[in-house]
């Protein structure tokens, strides 16, 4: 059992903003989350310690939910399980839930009658994240550009330029399509990754089923006897080139002649490295100073340099998102005795606070 320092005397205020913080940190902190967060653990020892005790609770919660009893062959999912006493609504419950659906379905088809046209255009220095109009999520790489066109049918992106990540939310009655480079990438619900680069046009599916097409052109007849043309002007018709499922990846040089792409079934850990550009959180424990400016200065154009060799070896014991550079350093110069100094370069020097 972690047992409470004795030199923090337990603080209601402080016990439950650690419990809340530590669920938060567990979903996942916004670069903003994470600073306020920041924040209030350096305003006091006794909210670290706090915060550490009750994330070592969590983690022994963790190992104790996959404990197997001694005749067992699979852990028991109720053993942590908090018991539920009967209630004396429970017969108004099934009421309650039928009128809440009927609620649900009116304000579903009050929202399908309004209309659904938009037109929006993001374009991305550093990374950036959106969630469109209908719930889905648009994770943009840095450099990338798209432009959004929503109507009561279809759900449209052009990608202009640069990588994007997708995550649709599903409605069979309006399909989400992303077009980059002449080729369309067709999908309900899922997630898959689109990469743009010079002539190859990148497809990465990381959930569900998408469909790869383009468009080919369809020439009018010839007549035999005079050589004119016999039909109507030329048309474009899509052509399916591929159906990727998740964990298929495969590369389409956009502007050759149409032909099925190779389609790769790739590993965990390849797709990981794929999508390495997003924002994740990075999880330290008692890493080198030096390794970790590494990874930040792999993922983030703004570059952290070590100005006092002595600190190269400093050990750092944090969890903070990939992409919250300002954040870690506000950790170091509250907590670690460094000190930050900004350069005309734009580099963020430490140094050992004197």
């Amino acid at each position: 059992m972690n047992a409470p320092d004795p030199r923090f005397p337990l603080n209601d205020a402080i016990e439950s903003a650690a419990a809340e913080w530590l669920v938060r940190h567990d979903r996942g902190l916004t670069p903003a989350q994470q600073d306020e967060f920041l924040s209030w653990l350096t305003a006091s020892a006794a909210h670290r310690e706090s915060f550490e005790r009750h994330r070592s609770l969590w983690g022994d919660f963790n190992a104790l939910k996959q404990w197997r009893p001694e005749h067992g062959t699979v852990p028991n999912p109720d053993l942590l399980a908090r018991y539920h006493r009967p209630s004396p609504w429970r017969w108004a419950a099934p009421a309650l839930l039928a009128a809440a659906a009927v609620a649900l379905l009116l304000v579903w088809s009050s929202a399908n009658r309004a209309p659904h046209h938009a037109t929006l255009a993001f374009e991305a220095t550093t990374y950036r994240q959106e969630t469109l109009s209908d719930g889905s999520v648009l994770d943009l790489n840095r450099g990338a550009h798209v432009v959004v066109q929503f109507t009561a049918a279809e759900r449209r992106v052009l990608l202009v330029q640069g990588e994007a990540q997708f995550a649709v939310a599903k409605n069979p009655a309006r399909p989400f399509v992303v077009r980059a480079g002449g080729v369309e990438v067709r999908a309900v619900g899922t997630a898959f990754n689109v990469k743009l680069a010079g002539p190859n046009l990148e497809v990465l599916v990381t959930e569900g089923t998408v469909h790869v097409s383009q468009q080919a052109v369809v020439a009018p007849a010839t007549s035999m006897a005079t050589g004119a043309s016999a039909g109507p002007a030329p048309t474009a018709v899509p052509v399916v080139l591929a159906a990727l499922t998740a964990g298929q990846w495969t590369v389409i040089p956009v502007a050759a002649v149409i032909a099925p792409p190779v389609v790769v079934q790739t590993s965990d850990p390849e797709i990981a490295r794929l999508l390495d550009w997003q924002p994740r959180l990075l999880d330290f424990e008692s890493t080198p100073l030096a390794e970790v400016v590494e990874t930040f200065n792999r993922r983030n154009p703004q570059r952290l340099v070590i100005g006092d060799e002595e600190l190269r070896a400093l050990t750092i014991v944090a969890s903070i998102r990939s992409d919250n550079v300002e954040g870690f350093v506000r950790l170091l110069e509250g907590t670690m005795g460094v000190r930050a100094e900004r350069t005309q370069a734009g580099e963020i020097v430490l140094r050992r606070a004197r």
